[in-house]
């Protein structure tokens, strides 16, 4: 059910919320398009973040506190100069979201990525964090990938973007990214 806060309120107070949208940086890569989140895109957030996955972040999440993590993403854009990206393929499908964020307990700036289920396995995940790492390594003096032991097939993403361990935190590996690292390729 959607809340009455996940939905935008017609007039001055959304056109300024899509103005300001609009200078938030768009990226594409051979299948998608990083660009802009918005309220629309909530529910595919809402749905990761309450479903398995959600074990792996930090959950478990309720719709709620998933708006939270959401509003701390999107808000991260006007604090740091960075923030999550909405991952639509060419087709303009929502598939997931791309993030570089440095949120409470984090040690340095993450990339971090999150995609429909029905999106694993297309390479989209290992797509949009490249096109992300590549705008943050000349903004940021390093960064870094939080990744549950358990999760694999994300163990495998960070691998295929070239990250390598580098210890732990509270109970995640650090995967380091370096900017001259490029994608695995296999």
């Amino acid at each position: 059910m959607t809340a009455p806060h996940e939905i935008a309120v017609p007039g001055p107070a959304a056109a300024f919320a899509a103005a300001l949208s609009a200078q938030l940086p768009v990226i594409e890569t051979g299948r998608l398009r990083l660009r802009a989140p918005g309220l629309a895109d909530f529910p595919l957030w809402a749905d990761i973040f309450t479903g398995p996955a959600g074990t792996h972040l930090g959950g478990p999440f309720d719709r709620d506190d998933a708006f939270t993590e959401y509003a701390a993403a999107v808000g991260l854009w006007f604090l740091r100069g960075h923030g999550v990206w909405a991952v639509d393929t060419r087709e303009g499908e929502l598939v997931g979201f791309v993030l570089v964020g440095f949120e409470p307990g984090d040690a340095e700036p993450e990339l971090g990525y999150l995609f429909a289920s029905a999106a694993h396995g297309k390479g989209y995940a290992t797509e949009a964090a490249t096109a992300a790492r590549a705008y943050a390594v000349d903004r940021l003096p390093s960064l870094v990938s939080y990744i549950d032991p358990a999760n694999t097939p994300s163990r495998r993403v960070v691998a295929r973007l070239g990250a390598h361990p580098d210890g732990l935190r509270d109970g995640a590996e650090v995967w380091r990214h370096h900017p001259a690292t490029e994608p695995a390729h296999g």
